[in-house]
């Protein structure tokens, strides 16, 4: 279940004397479970009885936690399928700390300190704690928004063996998960050894395999919209929408069969597509809106195909422990572990259209007469062939990461009240990564420059012959043959290598010496870590030869040594509205071999008013280095798709006009080359400086006397982040290129390319230090235990308000800024509702999740433009999960479950496996069957 420490702090007062604990988000030990910073805690129980496979699809789930990285959308980059990241307050996963019993963890993304929750091992996993407040000068600077620390069982005794089997009703989804877990004490009880093991998997799915998500739609011109510019060139809007979402609708300027256009005498552009046996045909435009590219009920580019759902997935792990005690008052440990996960990310085949068009000659040996014929009427003695290669074979990219981990510590009490801990972690990372169908564009082109010699069909090139040359026709869906598929593409192996290490001590005093209101306590240590990364890229792929991005050399490293300290004060008791004041501090020094010192410290209060009632706060300051992917990535090439700010349906505001005229683009511009992708470069930035966060909380916590069981807390919690080190989205760039106030001066301007015709030709995306990055709301959790119906009910709600996320992008414009608060992604409320049942040996919970209605639009979007879409934001979303479980007398328990019980289909028009839309259900109604054993 989920619980807060306040809950577990009335248990304890109930049914025991005071006794010193370790309390997290705090190093100190304390009297009863008194967290002194805000602290949500998941059990481990909670996180098996689900129909999910990961840890991470778990927690995403969590109002305080964003999908950014889930399985439905970790394949949007290269090398990141599979990938489950965390992130709290969605402020980048860079930002939350994860940590495994307290200790850091090796990364599982190279170049970052991001973690991967399935190197986790769920077998052995009795809590997930998640501090929210001042975390950095206790864990780490790493811990702006928080840390999300995975409590492990310490002594481990019999076997235990869990079997999940699910399905979904509407498309063939599977998942699976099998875990065994053994541990037994030796030398009369003053050791104890424990080794677990897990396998588990889901099976992909692609868009099409579900009916909700098979039909493509766009966004396409809405003709009745009567928007127009008065005499001063300002846009007047008349509240119809500006675009309408169509189904069966897509890019008419590419196919799998391959098309062209020519342009008539008369000026007209005139559209042509292949049949399948190479004869040419005027391609069915449909409607077409007026857009260039566009169309509804006509010849399109499907590319719902080439969207999955949710990506294939596989993953193995051991974990072994073992600890002895070689006195009463000392323990040693060590800790092994090996995990093995393979993500899978089907993606678009190669393609080439516009500037990449394929130029064929009428020579060409593959031509049919009526191509000829055609290409005669037009007095023209080539073709630009635009063509969506799926008989070339979907790029597929199998990414498998290989973690090891090993920890062995000391730890025991130096006397009453003295206690210390001296351990060292070593991990490393590897990442091997294949990407297939790589198609090779020298040997692609050979291929398809097609003559004929001697009756028989031939590569152009000679040295191509007699280098195996094998040649194609490109007329027609299916036109390529499999021995010149076979010729021109190829599969590309890169790798990464990540290790951490670390050396950490620390030593505590929870008694120092007395006050009259208690007892001081003090913590301090010192730690050491390297952190180290280096990825290799395919040496072929790199030089540009082929379809995949050209992808660079990067290496990059630093160490850091920091100190840190504690205290706990208490500073009144046993007065009038004061039943207890405690002042807490804590300080970390770190000296960076990338940036130098660097300070963070936290200070707060914890104020019991009297038995039932409680007030905290938190105040802290922390600086957080450039990790190595953003101090050292090269700049890689990538492509981005994107709308031109500057096209003429997008200049809605007088301060985009004129800044799109000062970069000598015309009012009456329509731009082509958006019709397709636009090249980019992206890449870290070695003059990045630390970001400066600041971050306070205050909070009330009420467990009343007169309904026992009962529990509600509430924080308040504020984010601010100066010179915030933040990679801009390509579409974020080209708007804060022409929306500045101060003019086209300006840091985004200056990462744009265009040609003579105002065309974009190149967007670099580089890491940088925007002006500020800030976020505020109100996290709460209403908690109820009670006994009914001959059983126990546990019930709780957990939910957060989010009032404020603002990026402020200008340094020398702190005034601008983009509310994202509202908007999908960030929605303003969020909550879960979990209502348990247990009756002798039998149980049953409900979990229903809200997301409030989000905005499509931020609110400075609108400002300009109040009209944009048909569908301007996503309605409250409800899901909701029920399980069943039965114990037998023998120890089986029997569980069966289904997710999403009401088939709560995907707002709008999504597939769910964006950043911001990762939060809905894309799977549908999901069933489950679990079983467990322990003896």
């Amino acid at each position: 279940m989920i619980m807060t420490v306040q809950a577990d702090a009335l248990a304890l007062s109930e049914t025991a004397a005071p006794e010193r604990i370790q309390v997290t988000g705090s190093r100190i030990l304390r009297e009863g479970a008194v967290a002194p910073s805000p602290v949500t805690v998941i059990s481990g129980r909670e996180l098996i009885e689900t129909g999910a496979m990961n840890i991470g699809e778990v927690l995403n789930v969590l109002p305080s936690l964003a999908a950014t990285y889930s399985l439905a959308n970790s394949g949007r980059f290269i090398g990141t399928a599979g990938l489950s990241l965390l992130d709290l307050r969605g402020m980048g996963s860079s930002r939350t700390l994860v940590l495994v019993d307290g200790k850091r963890h090796v990364s599982s993304s190279a170049g970052s300190a991001a973690v991967d929750t399935n190197a986790i091992p769920t077998a052995w996993i009795e809590s997930v704690e998640i501090i929210t407040g001042g975390a950095s000068a206790v864990y780490g600077a790493d811990a702006v928004t928080g840390v999300v620390n995975f409590k492990l069982k310490r002594n481990i005794e019999g076997f235990d063996v869990h079997a999940l089997l699910g399905t979904a009703e509407d498309n063939p989804y599977r998942n699976h998960k099998l875990t065994g877990s053994f541990g037994t004490n030796f030398a009369q009880d003053r050791g104890n050894f424990a080794i677990s093991a897990e396998v588990s998997g889901q099976r992909g799915m692609n868009a099409t395999q579900r009916r909700q998500t098979r039909t493509s739609y766009m966004a396409v011109r809405n003709p009745a919209d009567g928007d127009y510019r008065d005499a001063d060139g300002n846009w007047v809007h008349d509240g119809i929408p500006d675009s309408i979402t169509v189904a069966n609708a897509g890019w008419y300027d590419s196919s799998t069969a391959g098309n062209f256009y020519l342009v008539s005498e008369a000026g007209s552009v005139d559209w042509f597509i292949f049949n399948p046996d190479g004869s040419v045909r005027p391609q069915d435009l449909g409607t077409t809106y007026g857009q260039w590219g566009r169309c509804s009920e006509c010849e399109f580019l499907d590319l719902r195909r080439y969207n999955d759902l949710q990506p294939a997935f596989n993953r193995f792990n051991v974990n072994s422990k073992v600890n002895f005690e070689l006195t009463p008052d000392t323990l040693i440990y060590a800790e092994a572990k090996f995990v093995r996960s393979k993500g899978d990310s089907e993606g678009q085949p190669s393609f080439f259209e516009y500037d990449s068009a394929l130029m064929v000659g009428r020579d060409n040996a593959y031509l049919d007469p009526s191509l000829v014929q055609l290409m005669d009427s037009y007095g023209i003695n080539e073709i630009e062939v635009h063509r969506f290669q799926e008989d070339a074979g979907r790029r597929l990219e199998n990414n498998t990461r290989t973690t090891s981990r090993f920890v062995a510590g000391i730890e025991g009490s130096l006397g009453l009240d003295w206690s210390y801990e001296l351990y060292g972690v070593f991990g490393e990372t590897k990442l091997e990564q294949i990407n297939r169908n790589n198609l090779i564009r020298t040997n692609f082109a050979q291929s398809i420059d097609a003559i004929v010699v001697n009756d028989e069909i031939v590569c152009r090139d000679e040295l191509a012959r007699a280098n195996g040359c094998v040649p194609t026709s490109i007329f027609g869906d299916n036109a390529i043959n499999a021995a010149a598929r076979n010729w021109f593409n190829t599969n590309s192996y890169s790798n990464s290598t990540i290790r951490q290490t670390v050396f950490s001590g620390h030593l505590n005093n929870s008694g120092l010496f007395e006050l009259p209101a208690g007892y001081v306590g003090v913590s301090m240590g010192a730690e050491y870590r390297k952190e180290e990364s280096e990825s290799v890229p395919d040496s072929f792929a790199a030089t540009g030869a082929t379809f995949l991005n050209s992808l660079q050399y990067e290496k990059g490293s630093f160490e850091v040594n920091e100190v840190f300290a504690e205290v706990s004060i208490p500073l009144l008791a046993d007065l009038p509205l004061i039943q207890d004041l405690v002042f807490d501090a804590a300080v970390r020094y770190a000296d960076y071999s990338t940036i130098g010192s660097a300070v963070s410290w936290k200070t707060g209060l914890d104020w019991h008013l009297n038995s039932q009632l409680r007030a905290r706060a938190t105040y802290s300051e922390a600086l957080r280095a450039p990790n190595i992917g953003e101090l050292y990535g090269p700049q890689n090439q990538t492509f981005f798709r994107v709308t031109d700010p500057c096209g003429v349906d997008q200049v809605q505001s007088e301060t985009r006009r004129i800044n799109c005229l000062a970069l000598g683009i015309p009012a009456d511009f329509d731009p082509q080359a958006t019709a397709s992708t636009i090249e980019g470069l992206s890449g870290g930035n070695p003059s990045l400086t630390e970001e400066k966060s600041t971050s306070y909380t205050l909070g009330l916590v009420y467990q009343p006397d007169w309904l026992p069981g009962f529990s509600v807390t509430m924080d308040y919690w504020s984010i601010e982040i100066d010179d915030a080190i933040s990679s801009v989205s390509a579409q974020n760039i080209l708007n804060k290129c022409v929306d500045a106030e101060t003019g086209i001066n300006n840091q985004f301007c200056a990462l744009i390319e265009r040609n003579n015709q105002n065309e974009l030709v190149l967007i670099t995306s580089i890491t940088q230090n925007v002006a500020a990055l800030t976020a505020e709301g109100v996290d709460f959790e209403l908690g109820y235990d009670f006994d009914a119906l001959g059983g126990r009910f546990n019930t709780k709600l957990i939910g957060t308000y989010l009032d404020s996320r603002k990026t402020f992008s200008f340094q020398d414009s702190p005034q601008e800024f983009d509310q994202y608060a509202g908007t999908v992604g960030d929605a303003r409320w969020q909550a879960n509702l979990s209502i348990s049942y247990r009756y002798h040996a039998w149980s049953a919970s409900w979990k229903t999740r809200f997301i409030d209605s989000a905005s499509l639009y931020r609110q400075q979007e609108l400002a300009i433009n109040p009209d944009p879409s048909d569908i301007m934001s996503y309605g409250s979303y409800f899901v909701t999960d029920l399980r069943m479980g039965y114990e037998f007398a023998n120890g089986v328990q029997l569980a069966f479950g289904v997710d999403n019980l009401f088939d709560r289909s995907l707002p709008g028009v999504t597939t769910g496996t964006t950043a911001t839309t990762a939060s809905y259900h894309n799977i549908g109604r999901f069933y489950y069957t679990s079983v467990s054993y322990s003896f």
